[in-house]
């Protein structure tokens, strides 16, 4: 496969629609669509970045009716020339419009090789390929927001602030070293070592936005537990907006596990409805217990339900110890009717946040997305000026520049000579690099 093969994909979900759009980028891009497009002029003519009307052909059957725009390179997504073609959305169609394609002499693109090319062709940087994919596959808002805000360039300037920050010290050392007749290390290591904290308070503050960049990208893994009948099934259908879950009255009538998505306040909860906790003697109700207490060993967030018609007993203290080192929140159930379990009952065994819930008429539902949220993400973010790293990615690499500045300034504390300062001053502006794709092996680039 060369760089310079010219590239076609179906660009738009596949299903049925008003219009779909066949991409094709290259060298060839717009010989290949003459080959197949008939309108008032040939391609070959028309100007960049235009609209044109006209039909493709495969041999002398007409596919479609058709729009191509064409765009000529630098001025492209990719760097090459462009063409896409808008046609009919029916899977069909664009199938063999695609095809019409592909027998005119492109090849089919590799998943994200359009996005590969634009990197390649310096379109842009790696992180914002990257964000690329991020928006495309956000669940959220704010994970849509997030990836818009990497796309725009801004985690690539303040990696490239601190780079050339670290590259400048580099050098000097480098300088002075080579040349001590112009240039003095008297006293440099001080100003150095302001520099060096300088950069770790920078990178620190990337290295914490991870926190909340984690939870917006993947959402929060919650589960609900509680007693059989409690309520957490309808709990679920609550919070989902549907009847995923089914309720009866019938104790043990939920015996797997069962997960849906939902969005909370912008941000996405993975939210896991379980088999009433209890001893029981059943096999099956026994298997769906013990995955109630593996999913809550491993979540993000437990939520309690407790049911609030029932005094307090002893599957419910031990359901509030199980969840003692654990973020939890108790939702008192049934609210709707009078309880029997107040805040104050609870608290004598669990110093988790309370709400009296009612999964009947939505008593407790804002109160528990304002605590889920506060819990989970530590302030308001805005992003037109915060940058979080949401990627695992970049926070392994941030990680390791941490390291490597943080040895930097070990060694200046400890007396080292200045050379020593390089090595790791070094590392550290290779592994920021390997964000933005400056310093990176093509497997990351092909992954």
């Amino acid at each position: 496969m060369k760089k310079t093969d010219t590239i076609a994909a179906i660009a738009t979900a596949l299903g049925e629609s008003g219009i779909g759009i066949i991409r094709i980028s290259g060298e060839d891009a717009i010989g290949i669509a003459d080959k197949i497009f008939c309108g008032s002029k040939s391609l070959r003519e028309v100007d960049s970045h235009t609209i044109n009307y006209g039909h493709v052909y495969f041999g002398d059957e007409i596919i479609d009716e058709v729009l191509v725009m064409l765009m000529k390179a630098p001025r492209t997504f990719t760097g090459e020339d462009t063409v896409e073609i808008n046609c009919h959305g029916g899977i069909l169609i664009l199938e063999k419009v695609l095809q019409a394609v592909l027998k005119s002499g492109a090849r089919l693109a590799l998943p994200g090789e359009f996005t590969k090319r634009a990197f390649l062709n310096g379109k842009m940087d790696l992180s914002q390929a990257e964000a690329v994919i991020d928006i495309i596959e956000a669940k959220n808002d704010l994970a849509l927001k997030a990836g818009i805000r990497q796309l725009s360039g801004a985690l690539t300037e303040n990696i490239k602030t601190i780079r050339a920050k670290i590259l400048e010290q580099i050098a000097f050392i480098e300088a002075a070293l080579d040349d001590p007749e112009h240039y003095s290390l008297d006293g440099y290591s001080v100003k150095l070592r302001k520099i060096v904290k300088k950069l770790i308070t920078r990178i620190e503050y990337l290295q914490k936005s991870f926190k909340d960049g984690s939870i917006i990208r993947e959402g929060i893994n919650t589960v609900i537990i509680g007693k059989p009948n409690a309520g957490k099934s309808s709990i679920l259908n609550l919070l989902s907006r549907s009847d995923r879950a089914i309720v009866t009255d019938i104790a043990g009538t939920t015996r797997d596990t069962l997960t849906e998505n939902i969005k909370l306040s912008g941000i996405s909860l993975n939210i896991t409805d379980t088999a009433g906790i209890r001893k029981t003697d059943d096999v099956v109700e026994s298997i769906g217990v013990k995955k109630a207490i593996e999913a809550s060993n491993n979540a993000d967030l437990n939520l309690v339900v407790i049911d609030g018609l029932l005094p307090l007993d002893g599957e419910d203290i031990s359901l509030l110890e199980s969840v003692k080192d654990k973020q939890a929140i108790i939702l008192i159930n049934k609210s709707d009717k009078e309880l029997k379990v107040s805040a104050h009952d609870i608290r004598k065994y669990s110093d988790k946040d309370v709400i009296i819930f009612s999964a009947k008429d939505n008593t407790g539902v804002d109160e528990l997305e304002n605590m889920i949220k506060t819990k989970f993400i530590s302030n308001e973010i805005n992003f037109n000026d915060q940058i979080i790293i949401t990627n695992i990615r970049h926070q392994e690499i941030i990680n390791e520049a941490m390291e490597s500045l943080e040895m930097c300034l070990s060694s200046i504390d400890e007396g080292y000579e200045e050379d020593f300062f390089t090595i790791d001053l070094l590392n550290a502006y290779e592994a920021l690099g390997e964000i933005i794709g400056e310093t990176v092996d093509d497997d990351v680039v092909n992954e």
